[in-house]
């Protein structure tokens, strides 16, 4: 994820608030920081579920599915077949 050079001029309506629109696509929420300058500093945060927390908890299990990936995309895969019969559909 690289960061992009944007300035932007917005301007708070009659309650303060400033729409940022597509600017916040993808973020769920933003920590805000007032510097000793007087900037006001927006760190986008992506919230993630609390089922899938332990996979970024996990370094080992973090790194394989990223080694996985990076496989997949450069071609190195081949098949398995069908895993379906290890889905348990009576949950």
């Amino acid at each position: 994820m690289g960061i992009k050079a944007l300035r932007k001029t917005v301007r708070p309506d009659a309650k303060g608030r400033i729409l940022l629109g597509r600017l916040a696509d993808g973020v769920s929420s933003f920590a805000v920081t007032i510097d000793s300058r007087g900037r006001i500093i927006l760190i986008p945060y992506v919230e993630i579920s609390a089922e899938e927390k332990w996979l970024f908890s996990n370094k080992i299990a973090l790194n394989q599915v990223k080694k996985g990936l990076e496989d997949s995309a450069a071609g190195r895969v081949k098949s398995r077949g069908s895993f379906s019969h290890y889905v348990n559909t009576k949950e």
